[in-house]
């Protein structure tokens, strides 16, 4: 969920949806609606990226406190019939990454706790020159939130232009020069982060421009001018969350500061967030998902994971958590792939589960290129998170077989057949005991010939081909 939608850039060849929460008062209710802005339709999607801005402009100007705008989104976020083109699920079910500036970082974080009361996480919050005002709450990081950062400056003259501030347990990267594109450095910090999306220079959020100049000076050099930066550290962009890089300097803050840590999620231990004041654990949550092995492999073999999760009020609670192979990300278009499934047992609001498997992928399933979908059922509720590194299934690969050819009185002709690509160690013995490696070889097609320099031993001597990849 974000403020400025309109230049977003999909990954080439794909498409996404894009809609837009209006947030009105309505006597003393807020009142939410949704408008559709532009893309597909959310259940047709081949990214299963679901934009949407949120505008509350009505209220930003002080009648409303953040926390009273967030429970309005969250109530939104939660019903199944909010979003017709889900078919009744809710947008709950995704992975969320919440986006806000100024006022706008208070009540992204006020909605991670709302969404944390009824159990579910939040992949990540983006704050951009956080400035709480009106009587807003303290910038608080909420143990629901799996990834935080966080944009901000001190440049502005107070008055007329607001300074940001930095959030405890986020990646805090403090905007020091900035100078251009809007000619107001709070307005500024958003137009930062809408240059690690959009990386063509020019670019525009259609409110200012950034040009060659705001280029090569608003991001350092580990920034890349933008493209190692913000964005890429988004599950859409896939950067390395756990990167210990401090890109603007030594003690400037790392990468991986903003990973939740009040339980070792991977990143080590320490109390970077704030417990959520409730949490009834209704949702059930895959917190990380992983191939922690091979992820390129046959048709036949099994795949090695490794996922994060937390559910229910207690540990009596039961889920079903599902894999599936995707040829795309979005759990929705009815083209997904059975792998296995797996019961687990709650953990509680407290608590984090851990847990390893390698599912059989079986030898009938089509080669190609997938994504795994893990899919989190409890009590008629799922979540759903995809892994974030893509796989790849070969047809099942037969061992190779060895035919010789001739011998003469210095050498062994031989000729070996199997898949293309597949790596063969050739070897030999004059017991059936010892078998040393005479050649190594990649097949560049169905079949190779080889030759075997050595003079046989007496008695003669065995070969055999055997496959190492």
């Amino acid at each position: 969920m974000c403020n400025k939608i309109a230049q977003y850039r999909p990954f080439p060849g794909t498409n996404v949806s894009l809609y837009q929460i209006n947030v009105r008062q309505s006597g003393s209710q807020l009142r939410t609606g949704l408008v559709f802005l532009d893309g597909v339709a959310a259940a047709e999607s081949d990214s299963g990226e679901i934009l949407i801005a949120l505008d509350w402009s009505t209220l930003s100007g002080g009648s409303v406190p953040s926390p009273s705008v967030a429970a309005a989104v969250g109530t939104a976020l939660l019903s199944t019939n909010f979003l017709a083109d889900l078919h009744g699920r809710a947008l709950a079910e995704l992975p969320l990454h919440l986006v806000g500036h100024s006022r706008g970082g208070s009540v992204v974080l006020e909605l991670a706790r709302v969404l944390g009361a009824q159990g579910i996480w939040v992949d990540q919050v983006t704050t951009m020159d956080p400035h709480p005002a009106f009587g807003d709450p303290p910038l608080t990081n909420y143990a629901n939130i799996l990834y935080t950062d966080n944009y901000w400056q001190s440049l502005g003259d107070g008055l007329f232009v607001p300074n940001g501030q930095a959030v405890a347990g986020a990646y805090n990267r403090r905007l020091i020069n900035l100078n251009g594109g809007y000619s107001s450095s709070h307005s500024d910090a958003h137009l930062w982060y809408h240059g690690t999306i959009q990386l063509s220079t020019p670019a525009s959020d259609t409110g200012a421009i950034l040009t060659q100049s705001e280029r090569a000076a608003w991001w350092t050099a580990a920034e890349a001018a933008g493209a190692r930066a913000g964005f890429l550290y988004s599950a859409i962009a896939g950067g390395d969350r756990f990167s210990g890089l401090q890109p603007a300097g030594a003690g400037q803050g790392r990468i991986s500061d903003g990973l939740n840590k009040l339980w070792d999620l991977g990143a080590g231990v320490a109390g970077n967030r704030s417990r959520l004041p409730a949490n009834n654990g209704l949702w059930p949550n895959l917190v990380r998902l992983n191939v922690s092995g091979q992820a390129n492999l046959a048709a036949g073999q099994s795949l090695a994971l490794t996922w994060y999760y937390q559910f229910g009020a207690n540990t009596s609670a039961t889920g079903v958590l599902r894999f599936q192979l995707d040829r795309d990300r979005n759990p929705y278009n009815d083209n997904e792939i059975a792998l296995a499934q797996t019961v687990l047992a709650g953990t509680g609001a407290n608590t984090v589960g851990r847990a390893v498997q390698s599912p059989f992928v079986g030898p009938n399933l089509p080669p190609g290129s997938y994504f795994l979908l893990g899919s989190l059922t409890c009590n008629s509720r799922t979540r759903h998170l995809y892994a974030p590194e893509p796989i790849t299934i070969w047809p099942t690969r037969q061992p190779p077989a060895i035919v010789a050819e001739g011998a003469s009185e210095y050498s062994f002709l031989l000729t070996v057949s199997g898949d293309p690509g597949q790596k063969i160690v050739i070897e030999r013995t004059h017991d059936l005991s010892s078998w040393i490696p005479i050649s190594t070889n990649v097949l560049p097609g169905s079949r190779l010939s080889l030759e075997d320099a050595r003079s046989p031993a007496p008695g003669g001597q065995f070969y055999r081909a055997r496959l190492l990849e």
